[in-house]
């Protein structure tokens, strides 16, 4: 079995370029005032770029030319560059490769959801939601690292092993280039506004801790502090770092914590989530419900169903068993395969008995759109094929 790194915070690689959202509203101003600009430069600079998603200097034009040329290098470095974009579901998922300065690459996906609710609570791409209207629901998935050092046998990004953390500003610039598109019109459906973050990209955010706490702040605190997101749009997805878990239910943040379980039985567990062998099922499940109660927050069970190996009747009954007393609903993940994977996807049957199992417990179950299989849509496949 791979070995789990279990170091939080780990030292970044090559220490990327500083960028204001790096840094709080006091620490840009004292940097535009050390430049000899008037502190209120900061305060625009950042509007215009939690505002209006702008990072091109040369579009401020409420901001003197001599001070955008002494502002940019300083507070707006470029962070990422472009290398490759896939597009499928009719242009409505985009799955974007980006090069960062030490040459590393990391991937974001946005997608766009314009359908209505069917009568029976269930969105017309299979995923039920509730009675929520989901036109003009536009999400984007990022990455907290450039690869991951959990070693989930099943993930692309585990199988590449964990290169380096992403900094506050490289993580906050994924959602802000989302934002650009979303507002330019380009996705079907025409100009609309990005309304929800899920940290499932590339890395264990939890692993990544003081730079995805400062980052959910700056998408949460409103202009010209941050981007305004509601916390109750942005999931936080962790295999289940009990400590840090814990930590982050003393934060202050309403964001909806997902647990990848995976597997209700720790003999499976380890396997398939090998940090398990460090933190069992149920202090996963203890940490998480301490969440809950703090936070008032349902948390979700992401469950990839794996044909022939954690769906079988019986962990379906022991998964609703363990789960009909929390306040905690089951988000069954159809496996996307990877290229020279032994693992694969439970064949549709076996996922509605699942699902029938589960929710005879009295637990709430969904099944996740299965968006981007065509573009290499698990996170780790982009990368690592370049």
């Amino acid at each position: 079995m791979s070995s789990v790194p279990l170091i939080f915070d780990a030292p970044r690689r090559g220490r990327p370029p500083r960028h204001l959202a790096d840094l709080d509203p006091s620490e840009r101003r004292e940097i535009v005032a050390a430049l000899g600009l008037p502190a209120y430069r900061a305060d625009q600079l950042s509007r215009h770029y939690f505002a209006r998603w702008e990072n091109d200097p040369a579009r401020m034009s409420d901001i003197p030319v001599a001070a955008r040329e002494a502002l940019a290098p300083a507070l707006l470095p470029p962070l990422l560059t472009p290398l490759r974009q896939l597009e499928t579901d009719g242009g409505a998922t985009r799955k974007s490769l980006w090069q960062l300065h030490d040459r590393t690459l990391v991937e974001s996906v946005l997608m766009r959801y314009p359908g209505r609710v069917n009568q029976r609570g269930v969105n017309q791409g299979g995923t039920e939601r509730r009675g929520t209207d989901q036109r003009g629901r536009i999400t984007v998935c990022v990455s907290s690292q450039a690869g991951c050092g959990m070693a989930c046998p099943f993930c692309a990004t585990g199988q590449g092993g964990l290169q380096r953390n992403l900094s506050t500003a490289e993580i906050v610039d994924q959602v802000v280039a989302a934002a650009r598109v979303a507002a330019s019109g380009a996705l079907p459906g025409g100009a609309g506004r990005l309304s929800h973050v899920v940290f499932m990209g590339m890395g264990e955010p939890l692993a990544n801790y003081t730079r995805v706490v400062s980052a959910l702040r700056r998408l949460t605190d409103p202009a010209p502090a941050g981007l305004g997101l509601s916390q109750r749009s942005i999931t936080l997805s962790t295999v289940g770092l009990v400590p840090a878990i814990e930590k982050f239910a003393d934060e202050g943040l309403g964001v909806t914590l997902a647990v990848s379980l995976h597997a209700p039985d720790d003999e499976l567990r380890d396997t398939l989530v090998p940090v398990n062998t460090r933190w069992k099922v149920a202090e996963v499940l203890a940490a998480a419900d301490a969440y809950a109660a703090r936070t008032g927050r349902r948390y979700s069970i992401e469950y990839a169903m794996i044909r022939d190996v954690n769906d079988q009747p019986w962990r379906a009954d022991r998964l609703g068993k363990l789960l009909s007393t929390r306040l905690a609903h089951v988000n069954l993940i159809p496996l996307n395969p990877t290229p020279g994977s032994q693992w694969d996807a439970s064949p549709k049957a076996v996922e509605r008995e699942f699902v029938r199992r589960v929710q005879a417990h009295g637990v709430a179950v969904t099944v996740r759109d299965t968006r981007g299989r065509d573009i290499d849509g698990a996170c780790g496949q982009l990368a690592g094929q370049v």
